[in-house]
C-alpha cells in the first residue's frame, strides 16, 4: 500500500521547485486549507444550522449574498490576516481591496484573491459548491502596505492558484506551476491527503458546459459551436453531452477529470462578460493550463489580459485544448 502525503508535506517537499522559497508560500497554503476545512464544517452542517438563505445583504457585484457567502469570507480574510503570509486580499463580496496593517503582513511578500464561495446561489438546493484562490508576489515594497497595484497583475504573473470543491467529498486542487496536483479531505481525522496527482485534462471532451438559456443573446459563433456539438453522432462522433451545474468551480472540476468544455460568453445584455477575471478567470485559467488544456475570452488568452479593475469582468472558454481551439476559431471566423 502506498503512503499517504498529507497537503503540508505535499508542499514542503515542493518547495525546491522555487529558487527563491523560504517557506512562506507553504504556510499561506496551508493557511488556506485550514480555511477550507473550517467552511467545509460549516458547509456539512448547512440544513441543521441557521446558516441557509440570503443574509439580507447585496454584494458589491449587485448579488444577494447568502449567509454561508458571508461566513466564508469572514473566514478567509481573517485566516490571512492572522496568518500574517500575505499583505493583502481581495474578496469577490467587497468593493475594495483589504491592505492589511499588521507588521508581519507589511513584511508579507504575496497578496490573494478569492471568490469565498463561487456557486453560491446553489446552497440551499444541496449542489456542490467551491472556493477559488489566486496568489500573486506584490508588486509595492516590502514593509509598507498593500495597494492597488499588487492586485491587479495579469494571470501570467500568479504564483499559484486553486479551488477546495465542497461536494460528495471535499477536494482541495491548486497549482504553482509545476502541474496540478489534487487532495481530498480525510474528514475523521481532518486532514487532506494527495489523491490526484499530476492532473491532465483531455485534449478531447464529450461534454459542454453552458447556460444554453441565453444562447439566442450570444454572439454568431458560439451559436455555431452549440450546434455543431449537437450534430447527428452518425456523421460526426457527437452530438456530444450537454452537462451544466450552474456552479463555475463543479462544472470546470468534472470537465479538468473528464475532459470537456465551459462556456459563460458575453450576452447582449452582459457585453464584458459575467465572471470576475481576478477571482475566477485567472485562477481556472492557470490551473488549466498547467494540467494541458486551454482557457480564453474567444479572442485572447485569459492570463494575457492585463486587468483595469479590480471586479473586472470577462466571458470565458475554458477546457480541453481541442474543444477551446475550436469554438475560438468560430467566433473569430464570424465576428
Amino acid at each position: 500500500m502506498a503512503a499517504l502525503v498529507t497537503l503540508s508535506e505535499f508542499v514542503m517537499d515542493r518547495q525546491s521547485d522555487f529558487p527563491y522559497a523560504s517557506g512562506d508560500l507553504t504556510r499561506l497554503l496551508s493557511d488556506i486549507g485550514i480555511a477550507g476545512k473550517i467552511i467545509n464544517h460549516k458547509v456539512n452542517k448547512a440544513g441543521l444550522q441557521d446558516i441557509l438563505g440570503a443574509a439580507a445583504n447585496i454584494n458589491v457585484q449587485g448579488e444577494t449574498q447568502m449567509k454561508l457567502d458571508v461566513f466564508s469570507d469572514e473566514t478567509l480574510l481573517n485566516a490571512m490576516r492572522w496568518g500574517g503570509q500575505v499583505a493583502g486580499a481581495g474578496s469577490e463580496e467587497n468593493e475594495k481591496y483589504f491592505a492589511f496593517d499588521l507588521e508581519r503582513c507589511k513584511k508579507a511578500k504575496y497578496v490573494i484573491l478569492f471568490d469565498p464561495l463561487d456557486g453560491s446561489s446553489n446552497i440551499d438546493v444541496n449542489v456542490s459548491i467551491g472556493t477559488i484562490f489566486s496568489i500573486f508576489r506584490r508588486k509595492s515594497s516590502i514593509g509598507d502596505l498593500a495597494n492597488v497595484n499588487d492586485f491587479l497583475q495579469k494571470g501570467d504573473e500568479q504564483v499559484a492558484a486553486g479551488y477546495i470543491i465542497y461536494g460528495s467529498s471535499t477536494m482541495l486542487v491548486y497549482t504553482t506551476g509545476h502541474g496540478v496536483n489534487g487532495f481530498t479531505l480525510q474528514p475523521s481525522i481532518g486532514e487532506f491527503f494527495l489523491s490526484h496527482p499530476n492532473m491532465r485534462i483531455p485534449e478531447d471532451g464529450a461534454i459542454y458546459s453552458m447556460n444554453e438559456g441565453n444562447l439566442n443573446s450570444c454572439e454568431k459563433g458560439v451559436q455555431e459551436y452549440i450546434a455543431w456539438c449537437k450534430e447527428d453522432e452518425k456523421k460526426t462522433n457527437r452530438p456530444y453531452s450537454a452537462r451544466y451545474i450552474g456552479s463555475l468551480v463543479s462544472d470546470f472540476h468534472r470537465n479538468l477529470i473528464k475532459g470537456g468544455i465551459y462556456i459563460y460568453p458575453s450576452t447582449t445584455k452582459n457585453k464584458s462578460g459575467k465572471l470576475r477575471m481576478q477571482y475566477e478567470c485567472n485562477p481556472l485559467a492557470f490551473i488549466c493550463e498547467q494540467a494541458g488544456g486551454k482557457a480564453t475570452d474567444g479572442h485572447r488568452r485569459i492570463m494575457e489580459i492585463v486587468p483595469t479593475d479590480l471586479h473586472q469582468r470577462s466571458p470565458l472558454f475554458i477546457g480541453s485544448k481541442n474543444m477551446v481551439e475550436k469554438i475560438e476559431a468560430l467566433i473569430q471566423q464570424h465576428s
